[in-house]
């Protein structure tokens, strides 16, 4: 597998030479200076692509080129952030970027987690989420209306609960947290602003937001496959709903659902292990097996859940540890690659990262971006860079 690591520009923590130094051979990254729905420039490009060549690695992914809420409504600049899009990709293909795009359709929040430094037994700490705290938040936080319709009496009177010991400073903190997810975030937002997006929503269910989907599929992809280029969706992170607003890229109907919309070797998958794994129904062996072809990029990562079936608790786990039976779903992965070479395919190589990891070390004395640390990143890197060496032996 093509091994990569996400780095998010010259501001990043984390520089090029310590991905060099990781083992790993591609970046994963972005213009992360434009918003959605702005025209990436050549020149933006072509400086990220010789910025990560010049640390003697490839731009082997773009994560991501993002969608902007205009079209995943539906809203009246959709058509101008879809031509906008398309002129980016355009830009990409010119330019010989990176020939892979992954992109998420999630409403509003990009990623949900109620803490990002949950402790751990050995002393590092991981990204969590506990339904608890996050309907604590949306029933007395944000006090969203209509929310109580959305849980049950026992998390009902939990929540209430939970919030009565938290102090303000953990409230604050707690809707920081789950900010973070928001697209442009900063400190700076507030429980009036999540409303007013949220309100955006209002008229917008799972059957408005996958037609909304459909809508730029059929616009964007004939122009992908034309230049070249493959989109891949990531999975919604976590697959359920919160907020009231639903989720449409969460299981094999889902994916279905989207390769249906548009049949396209360019309209593909990101498959995420860590996102669909937190959900026991989905069998990820069963998802690779029958989406193989269609798989344009993966992000490993392992999860451990508890509670509630449908919504669980979950901790970001050791790469090989989890749910998630890692090196079955790598097995599966490298099969696919081995039938793409006999293909004679020259892009066999499916690209890979290591997605999120636990701070440890010296991680715990260094700022990070939440699941984006060097140290624990790096420890999953090697483990999977083992698990791929002692399949591919075998």
């Amino acid at each position: 597998m093509k091994q990569a690591w996400r780095w998010f520009g010259p501001s990043d923590i984390v520089p090029l030479s310590w991905i060099a130094q990781a083992g790993a051979s591609g970046v994963v990254s972005a213009c992360h200076q434009f918003d959605p729905g702005e025209v990436w420039t050549d020149n933006a490009i072509s400086q990220r692509k010789v910025e990560i060549q010049d640390e003697g690695l490839e731009w082997s992914v773009i994560e991501s080129l993002p969608v902007s809420e205009a079209i995943k409504t539906g809203g009246q600049d959709r058509e101008a952030h879809i031509a906008a899009y398309i002129l980016s990709l355009k830009a990409i293909a010119r330019c010989n970027g990176p020939s892979v795009v992954c992109y998420n359709f999630m409403p509003i929040l990009d990623w949900t987690r109620t803490n990002t430094d949950h402790e751990l037994v050995h002393g590092g700490t991981t990204m969590a989420f506990s339904l608890l705290d996050f309907a604590a938040l949306d029933l007395h936080i944000l006090k969203r209306p209509g929310a109580d319709a959305e849980y049950d009496d026992v998390i009902l009177g939990e929540a209430k609960k939970r919030f009565d010991r938290m102090s303000s400073a953990d409230s604050k903190k707690l809707l920081s947290t789950i900010v973070s997810g928001l697209p442009g975030a900063n400190d700076g937002h507030s429980r009036e602003d999540v409303l007013h997006l949220l309100k955006t929503y209002e008229n917008i269910g799972r059957d408005e937001l996958r037609a909304n989907l459909s809508y730029f599929l059929k616009s964007v992809v004939p122009v992908a496959e034309e230049l070249g280029l493959r989109l891949c969706a990531h999975p919604d992170d976590p697959p359920f709903s919160l907020l009231g607003l639903p989720r449409i890229l969460s299981c094999e109907e889902d994916y279905q659902f989207l390769i249906d919309a548009v049949p396209s070797d360019a309209n593909g998958i990101t498959f995420c292990s860590g996102s669909l794994g937190v959900i026991a129904s989905n069998d990820l062996c069963s998802f690779v097996k029958r989406y193989a072809k269609k798989i344009h990029f993966v992000h490993l990562r392992n999860t451990s859940r508890s509670g509630s079936e449908t919504r669980p608790d979950f901790i970001e786990d050791a790469h090989l540890d989890g749910d998630t039976d890692m090196i079955s779903v790598l097995r599966l992965l490298l099969q696919e690659e081995k039938e793409r070479r006999a293909q004679g395919r020259e892009d066999f190589e499916i690209p890979m990262r290591p997605d999120h990891g636990q701070r440890l070390l010296g991680d715990l004395s260094m700022p990070s971006q939440p699941g984006y640390p060097a140290v624990g990143r790096l420890r999953g890197l090697a483990e999977l860079r083992g698990a791929i060496a002692a399949l591919e032996s075998s």
